[in-house]
């Protein structure tokens, strides 16, 4: 999924206040993980998602694995913290104009 430059502006701003509440650790990405990130995106469309310290993986590595595994996009990528986008299919925000 690609976002324009200016549907890319308007989600790191809906973005800022958000929390994150995801985190990837030494446990890297089991499919456990990776369930729980696709519920969270189908029920909150923009995600924030913390990589540990104690993580092995490289944030561009975890990333794009990432985008491909849950068919989403990377809004930004900041310090250790990933912003991903994906419309909800059941019930959508509309949250890019």
């Amino acid at each position: 999924m690609k976002l324009t430059p200016k549907q890319t502006a308007e989600l790191k701003k809906l973005a800022n206040p958000l929390s994150s509440k995801y985190q990837i650790g030494k446990g890297e990405l089991s499919e456990s993980t990776l369930d729980m990130l696709d519920k969270a995106l189908e029920a909150n469309e923009l995600i924030k998602v913390s990589i540990l310290q104690n993580s092995a993986s490289d944030k561009e590595e975890v990333s794009s694995y990432l985008e491909e595994k849950l068919s989403c996009a990377i809004v930004q990528i900041i310090g250790r913290v990933i912003v991903l986008y994906r419309p909800s299919k059941k019930h959508p925000r509309n949250l890019l104009k």
